[in-house]
């Protein structure tokens, strides 16, 4: 059905946008599913997906609450679409598991090199090729081709930011990375604020059962930023 395309979803309860959002992306030769809203994000959700853009704001089942089931089962990337600037919803979204979001109203051209950017980065992180595959983090292993983290033999799914965070820490161990530092590095972009990344390093941790004022594994450089030993 794909043809080899790369496929993407796009949901969004607003025809225009949706119909503005398949042609843009059709005419990079993009396979594109389009939907109205939430459940029926569900209902086509599948491995087949490279990549989910989400409209928070759907009726019935709003855009964080269709991450927030999709991260139970896949971590393709997402995006969300909002007309919310505000920290707070962005932290909204990153906390879920989202790996960009794109404010109302934005450029045909800033919402193709978004899309561009992300499935580029995805796609080479698909095709990690090293010598050493495993890396060791205290008592758990990172496994840099199936990017996941294995503890006490359970295999523990991250989302693509999660990972290419601890990707970025743990093979610069002992380098402190500021919150800026971190940002630029996995996203190759200006930092979009603080509370962004803190969430997501409260979200590995929790993954890891780890204790944030005394953690095992990413210590915290207060007022510099974070490391692993």
């Amino acid at each position: 059905m794909k043809d080899n395309k790369k496929c993407i979803l796009i949901a969004d309860d607003e025809k225009e946008i949706r119909d503005v959002l398949t042609l843009l992306l059709e005419s990079e030769d993009y396979f594109v599913l389009s939907v109205d809203d939430g459940n029926k994000v569900l209902e086509n959700a599948s491995k087949d997906i490279d990549l989910y853009i989400l409209d928070v704001n759907m009726p019935t089942l709003n855009g964080f609450k269709v991450a927030s089931e999709l991260r139970k089962k896949y971590d393709t990337p997402i995006i969300f679409l909002t007309a919310y600037s505000s920290e707070s919803d962005k932290v909204m979204g990153f906390s879920i598991g989202a790996d960009d979001y794109i404010v109302k109203p934005f450029s045909n051209v800033e919402f193709l090199l978004r899309v561009k950017a992300r499935l580029r980065r995805s796609s080479v992180n698909n095709n990690i090729e090293v010598d050493n595959t495993k890396v060791q983090l205290v008592d758990a292993v990172l496994d840099l081709n199936s990017q996941c983290i294995i503890k006490e033999d359970e295999t523990i799914a991250l989302t693509y930011t999660e990972f290419k965070i601890l990707e970025l820490l743990v093979l610069n161990r002992k380098k402190i990375f500021s919150l800026d530092q971190i940002y630029q590095n996995v996203w190759n972009d200006n930092a979009i604020g603080d509370e962004a990344i803190m969430v997501h390093i409260k979200n590995i941790r929790k993954k890891l059962n780890d204790n944030s004022r005394n953690s095992k594994y990413i210590k915290t450089a207060w007022g510099r930023g974070y490391y692993v030993e």
